[in-house]
């Protein structure tokens, strides 16, 4: 398993299910949470302005953008909170797989969410019952879900309806992982930063 984020920066995480009480846990501790011994981490989770300081020590934001490691991310700014959770689906087999790891991964931790689906409207009748079943799938976990379908092409528009909206964390696959730390680089510091949104990056 291998990172281009710095190891001091980065907590390791060992749990097929995190425990209830995970995104209430001072996450900026450092404390690793161990469920059962696993070979390799189910998530790592990064202090958000840490990795973005990384990121502008370089002339150009590179750093996330050369082999991404299969393990999910988990970066978070002022907190790490699952109140409203942003999920992007795009019909490729990745963001389906996401979405029903990070539900097996969060399930204790996200009964009392909002969850919200973006889906592009041009989905294809071959993918429908997917993306039906992870509808359910989310509906059953959480509080309360809603479904909207927006083709949006770029991470920056997920980004701005998260910051729009006020969501707390944004799931979307490692595929736009490049994309978004530009993003994140350009907005960071700025007027439009919203410091209570998390990112949930995986395959």
């Amino acid at each position: 398993m291998k990172t281009n984020i710095p190891e001091e920066i980065i907590t390791k995480h060992f749990c097929g299910r995190l425990p209830e009480n995970f995104t209430e846990k001072n996450v900026r501790s450092g404390h690793s949470v161990n469920c059962i011994p696993e070979n390799s981490p189910t998530l790592m989770t990064a202090h958000l302005p840490e990795v973005l300081d990384w990121l502008h020590d370089m002339e150009i934001p590179q750093g996330l953008q050369e082999n991404p490691c299969a393990v999910p991310i988990l970066l978070y700014d002022e907190e790490l909170s699952t109140e409203h959770l942003l999920f992007h689906y795009d019909g490729t087999p990745a963001s389906a797989r996401l979405i029903k790891n990070f539900i097996e991964l969060f399930q204790d931790n996200i009964k009392q969410s909002k969850a919200t689906i973006i889906s592009p409207s041009f989905i294809p009748k071959s993918k429908q019952r997917e993306e039906q079943e992870l509808i359910q799938m989310v509906s059953n976990s959480t509080f309360e879900t809603s479904f909207i379908k927006f083709n949006f092409s770029r991470i920056g528009d997920f980004w701005s309806y998260a910051v729009k909206h006020q969501c707390t964390l944004l799931v979307t696959t490692k595929e736009y992982q490049a994309d978004l730390a530009k993003v994140l680089f350009h907005f960071y510091k700025g007027g439009m930063w919203y410091n209570r949104l998390s990112f949930y990056l995986s395959y």
